[in-house]
């Protein structure tokens, strides 16, 4: 199933595939692994893909842009999502001297073309400023954003990471379609600091990143919120005859901002699971038990 993410942004899939650990950040894929899971998930009907220009130290873009190099059958199934404007150290990038951000007009240019390369593709479905930097211009970002739009390659703008202050700054320039935030059980200052709020207004749905929090849900030493969540967690696994992960995700997915999670796992079965969660549908009392289980209060 796919949802359209804003009133003139792109449609993606209910659950987007993270490639962040696809290549040497995480799982090593070989271009037929990669192949292969892409093909996977297109038939979970997982169709978004979102990656950033950094990810593998600026080589997890050409890992992917090779298992699809030459199959345009994939390329039209699939939403290409990429991120920009964050500098790496790294000797794929010998000139950077040291991490930081760049957003001027010539940088988002210079970045979203060797993407393309890296992708083997023609157009970029969706690109995000990766984080917002205190140098930013809003008038270079549009301009960047406008010349890209007009050139049709890239078809839609969002942001990731940024403040509601620093989105509307930039919107007020040029229509952003998302804001991809962190958010679970254990990071809570989404619900609180505006973020979702400014989502609902503007009509856009916000996409989620480490749902699962890193995976501390499943640690072998658990802190005291975790243990508290999963202890909620695990008899709404009873009732819904869920899995864990599952819960927690429909927890991500009940916010009326209509929240669409990133997973970040290579093992399909991981994203099925995640799929499957859209068909769970808890109840506001078991959200609030959650949320009672994270602050460890009750709310105000």
């Amino acid at each position: 199933m796919q949802v359209e993410i804003s009133e003139q942004g792109p449609k993606l899939s209910r659950i987007i595939s993270g490639c962040m650990n696809w290549g040497e950040w995480g799982a090593n894929l070989s271009t037929d692994e990669a192949q292969k899971l892409i093909e996977d998930c297109l038939a979970i009907d997982v169709t978004a893909f979102d990656h950033a220009d950094i990810y593998g130290h600026y080589t997890t873009e050409e890992l992917f842009g090779n298992a699809i190099k030459g199959n345009s059958s994939l390329r039209e199934q699939i939403q290409l999502i990429t991120k920009c404007g964050i500098k790496l150290v790294t000797p794929h990038r010998p000139n950077n001297k040291i991490k930081s951000y760049a957003l001027d007009k010539e940088y988002i240019l210079q970045s979203v073309e060797q993407s393309l390369t890296n992708l083997h593709t023609d157009f970029i479905d969706l690109l995000l400023i990766h984080r917002p930097s205190p140098l930013m211009n809003p008038h270079e970002i549009a301009e960047a954003f406008t010349k890209l739009k007009n050139d049709g390659k890239v078809l839609h703008f969002g942001v990731s990471n940024f403040t509601t202050s620093q989105f509307e700054m930039l919107n007020d320039f040029i229509p952003l379609t998302t804001n991809q935030i962190e958010i679970s059980p254990l990071h809570l200052d989404p619900f609180i600091d505006g973020s979702l709020d400014q989502c609902i207004k503007h009509k856009i749905s916000p996409m989620g990143y480490s749902t699962l929090a890193g995976g501390k849900f499943f640690s072998k030493e658990p802190e005291n919120n975790v243990i508290r969540i999963n202890k909620v967690v695990n008899q709404l696994t009873e009732k819904y005859n869920a899995t864990s992960d599952q819960i927690l995700i429909s927890w991500i997915l009940r916010h009326p901002s209509g929240i669409l999670p990133i997973i970040g796992s290579t093992k399909i079965n991981r994203i099925q699971s995640a799929v499957d969660a859209t068909n769970i549908q808890i109840t506001d009392e078991e959200w609030f038990m959650i949320w009672e289980a994270s602050t460890g209060a009750e709310v105000a």
